[in-house]
């Protein structure tokens, strides 16, 4: 069985482009995370974050807008396929509204990867943007 993540987080004072550079730029992404990430804005280009224990492929990428990917955690069961997670970036005013949705996460991993989302990317994103006033 698996599970659908559905998370609707605001930015304020940041741009679609800001938030965009910060997960598909390697170094961005690394230096946020504190955790080495392997990222390209190219469709259809491999990446792997956290030192490896995602690894996936960039499916579509609408730059400043969408990141769609497909998404696999090191640890999960030899036969799982990989889930798909949709990024898209909302700008209203000096807010910027990240939808994303992450489907066919394996039921198991499902609470650990939603609270990852928060502790490991929206939370420090967040504290940097908050650090560089951009």
């Amino acid at each position: 069985m698996t599970n659908t993540i559905i998370q609707k987080i605001n930015f304020v004072n940041t741009t679609p482009a800001i938030l965009y550079e910060l997960y598909m730029n390697a170094e961005k992404h690394a230096l946020v995370t504190g955790s080495p990430a392997e990222i390209s804005d190219t469709e259809g280009s491999p990446f792997s974050a956290w030192d490896g224990y995602i690894t996936g492929m960039n499916q579509k990428l609408i730059k400043n807008q969408l990141i769609v990917q497909s998404w696999l955690g090191s640890d999960w069961d030899d036969d799982a396929e990989p889930s798909t997670l949709v990024l898209f970036f909302e700008p209203s005013g000096d807010i910027v509204t990240l939808h994303m949705v992450h489907s066919h996460v394996p039921e198991k991993h499902a609470a650990a990867i939603d609270t990852g989302w928060h502790e490991f990317y929206w939370e420090p994103w967040k504290e940097f943007l908050f650090q560089n006033k951009q």
